[in-house]
């Protein structure tokens, strides 16, 4: 019973906004292809760094789009506005409270990867093609999130960053951080940073 909580919890707090489109209007420029070489995000945080390796053979468009909202500074100066001990830390809501987005939606891209601690996977609501910009880094194995959100990268460099994040973390949901935890700069790189 305490997964479905969680869970649903997952899903709400994830909102980026349902009616928001899933490709540009006709007309407005599309999204430049992302180039296969870059294959890393570094997230320097007020907490250290963590770096996550992409994992496009599971998520190609997800992993598209986190890379353009890196390049744009979509990320920087947000907050991991969720931390829940023993699950997971989300993150990328530009209002900073789990109900915003970048104003476009990416489809679902579910696998059968596993959700395991260091696992990197976008947030939505119940809509499964409504993830936007929030997405979520496991502390723990869950799962009863698997095949039902997108995994698209695993933490590579910094899980002690991860554990650190998670100390400060509420014990259950709405999982509000009792330090703010910020990204202060995301960037993406060709090789380990």
């Amino acid at each position: 019973m305490r997964h479905l909580a969680v869970l649903a919890g997952l899903a709400l707090s994830a909102c980026s906004g349902s009616n928001a489109p899933e490709a540009p209007a006709p007309g407005a420029a599309a999204t430049q292809p992302v180039a296969a070489a870059e294959k890393y995000a570094k997230l320097k945080t007020n907490f250290g760094e963590i770096v996550i390796e992409f994992r496009p053979d599971l998520a190609p468009k997800t992993v598209e789009n986190f890379i353009a909202l890196a390049k744009k500074g979509f990320y920087d100066g947000l907050t991991f506005h969720r931390v829940v001990q023993g699950f997971m830390m989300q993150g990328g809501c530009p209002k900073g409270d789990g109900s915003g987005g970048p104003g476009h939606t990416v489809k679902a891209e579910f696998s059968a990867e596993k959700h395991v601690a260091g696992t990197v996977a976008m947030a939505r609501t119940s809509d499964p093609n409504s993830a936007g910009s929030q997405f979520y880094i496991c502390f723990a194995p869950a799962e009863f999130l698997d095949g039902q959100y997108t995994i698209f990268a695993r933490v590579a460099k910094g899980m002690e960053v991860v554990r650190a994040v998670e100390k400060v973390g509420a014990p259950r949901d709405p999982g509000r951080p009792r330090m703010k935890v910020v990204m202060e700069k995301v960037t993406v790189h060709t090789e380990m940073p």
